[in-house]
């Protein structure tokens, strides 16, 4: 990194529909202090020319080789960069850069960089389905690239499904982080992960419901660090406030009864299952059908019976104990349980019976998972805020407290903690996916 300049970031943009995508995120890159340079294929400048690029820039660009060759760009740019990213990457520049291949100038970047790399794919969802391009997804993350997960939605034409570039401010956003996290990138390459996040409701009546304070964000948080280092994520998704990551598979769920059966489904073949949802413990024991209005008579106002709801990370943990897991075995905890490994939250507040840290261990304990992430909660604290101060309580007694931070810093200090846990675990082997989800 250059010390009169922030970091220095190569964007490389392949020929597709999405290229013009790239200007936006290349302002969004520039604004935030990165100095970057554009290497577009001759093919996107059918879509983008490069006076565009030039200007937002502040650099000159070029595809071919051949342009200030006397400055060596094909080994300079490569080797200088802090960051490569590749957005849109197209089929044919995945299968390009898989296997080697050095026909212009970006491939031959792609070949001389030793900084992180990040690739972006758009295409038509046929094509990312597609076998080939799976395998060449695979050999390029066996190789420590990062290549992100396509959005689901609206393609070129009246085409909708997985294969639309992530928004350009989530791959800004996996760029930052990358640039951050040094030895980080890729260690959960090969890894599928569940993320629950938000705050479940429980229906009263019609209108109303009894719910918590959740926004998601940290959740959201979670799935994003995953899926930016390497993992296939599968986040259950209970009334976000913020937008989940379209590099993810998101399945939405309303109460604890349908975040339940969503984890457990997902659970199954996971490596790691991190439980960030604020899940209501209690639920109307009736839901009446017509909204509950007010007596003339206060002594005949009705009264809320509760009932539990279920704990969802004891029957994970229950259930890996019985080896009715995915049938790898878990490092976490050292007491060589079946399953995957296990995280829970505990939003706690301290009380007469005893200190935040006190309920959180005590908490661990009759959980029995692997990681317990502990935070003390309250007005302008954890919930529907920008920063979280969590305490990592580890099941064989470690404890590391992460001080006032973003929630992305969070994040990536649980998947710090999680990463070792992984070592006994056998990656899992994707299928090609035929609807996009992990």
């Amino acid at each position: 990194m250059s010390p009169a300049r922030g970091p220095r970031v190569v964007l490389g943009v392949a020929g597709g529909i999405a290229a013009y995508k790239a200007a936006v995120l290349l302002r969004e890159l520039t604004e935030s202090g990165h100095d970057v340079t554009v290497v577009p294929t001759a093919a996107s400048e059918r879509f983008v020319g490069r006076a565009t690029f030039e200007a937002l820039s502040g650099h000159p660009v070029a595809t071919d080789v051949w342009t200030g060759a006397e400055q060596v760009p094909h080994v300079r740019l490569g080797r200088h960069a802090d960051l490569v990213v590749v957005a849109p990457a197209t089929a044919d520049l995945l299968a390009r850069a898989a296997h080697g291949l050095a026909d212009d100038l970006l491939t031959n970047v792609l070949l001389t960089a030793t900084c992180p790399v990040l690739l972006a794919p758009a295409m038509h969802t046929e094509m990312w389905q597609h076998p080939a391009v799976q395998d060449n997804v695979a050999l390029l993350r066996s190789r420590g690239v990062t290549v992100l997960e396509p959005a689901s939605g609206r393609l070129t034409g009246a085409d909708t499904g997985p294969g639309r570039l992530p928004e350009p401010s989530e791959i800004a956003a996996a760029c930052r982080r990358l640039l951050g996290s040094g030895a980080r990138r890729g260690d959960l390459a090969g890894r599928r992960v569940v993320v629950s996040a938000g705050g479940t409701r429980e229906p009263l009546d019609p209108v109303r419901f009894l719910g918590n304070r959740s926004s998601g964000r940290q959740g959201v948080a979670l799935a994003a660090a995953a899926a930016a280092r390497g993992a296939r994520v599968t986040l259950v998704a209970a009334h976000l406030e913020v937008p989940a990551p379209s590099a993810v598979h998101v399945v939405p769920v309303g109460t604890a009864l349908e975040l339940r059966e969503a984890v457990l489904a997902a659970a199954a073949g996971a490596d790691a299952v991190v439980m960030a949802a604020a899940v209501a413990d209690f639920r109307p024991a009736t839901r009446a059908e017509s909204k509950i209005k007010k007596s003339e008579d206060p002594a005949r106002d009705p009264v809320v019976v509760l009932e539990r709801n279920p704990d969802v990370l004891a029957e994970l943990v229950a259930t890996r104990s019985t080896g009715t897991g995915t049938g790898t075995t878990s490092a976490g905890g050292g007491t060589g349980a079946r399953g995957p490994v296990l995280v829970g939250f505990a939003a706690e507040t301290g009380d007469a019976s005893g200190s935040v840290l006190q309920h959180g261990r005590a908490k661990l304990a009759r959980k029995g998972c692997d990681l317990l992430v502990l935070n003390e909660v309250g007005e302008g604290r954890g919930f529907a805020t920008a920063t979280n101060e969590v305490v990592l309580l580890g099941a064989d007694g470690t404890e590391r407290t992460v001080p006032e931070s973003s929630k992305d810093v969070v994040a990536d200090a649980v998947w710090d903690a999680v990463v070792p846990m992984l070592t006994a675990i056998t990656p899992q082997v994707p299928e090609t996916p035929e609807t996009g989800a992990p």
